[in-house]
């Protein structure tokens, strides 16, 4: 496979599919999610198909619907980031987010990384269970935020 190339697979669990092919991302569907995520309110499209470019994407359907989604930003040597998991509300309570995480952390790519991070408001338990702890060293940890990068908080400015 060429470098930087990924491999698609589609893994299907009763009428639910889970797939890594960037060509069946319901655009319109993340968007409208994410936009209105506590994590990426007010996302423009456009940021949002520049992310998936450069992620690894994972997309979880029922039938052609999409219904849940995650990526991962890595280098798939030493470092990936886990970002903008979500399923949809209808289809929560079903074990779809577990199988989600499951087959990310079992993902070919992302095997032997040194450091698998992610930020949660709400989801510490889940993640939990796939091994994610939180930093044990925090104040080695620093960021640049900038809380209001989209302008969809009018208080923010």
């Amino acid at each position: 496979m060429p470098y930087g190339a990924v491999m698609t697979a589609d893994i299907h669990r009763g009428e639910f599919t889970l797939s890594t092919d960037k060509s069946r991302l319901d655009i319109d569907c993340l968007h409208s999610f994410l936009s209105r995520s506590y994590w990426s309110q007010g996302l423009p499209r456009s940021v949002l198909e520049e992310a998936i470019a450069h992620s690894i994407c994972f997309g979880l359907y029922l039938g052609s619907e999409q219904v849940g989604f995650a990526r991962v930003i890595t280098d798939r040597s030493t470092f990936a980031y886990l970002a903008d998991v979500f399923i949809i509300p209808a289809c929560r309570g079903k074990g779809l987010a577990k199988w989600l995480l499951q087959s990310i952390m079992k993902h070919e790519e992302l095997q032997g990384l040194r450091r698998f991070m992610l930020a949660t408001r709400d989801a510490h338990a889940l993640y939990r269970q796939f091994g994610f702890e939180p930093v044990l060293q925090p104040s080695r940890l620093m960021e640049i935020l900038h809380p209001d990068p989209y302008g969809a908080d009018p208080a923010a400015g």
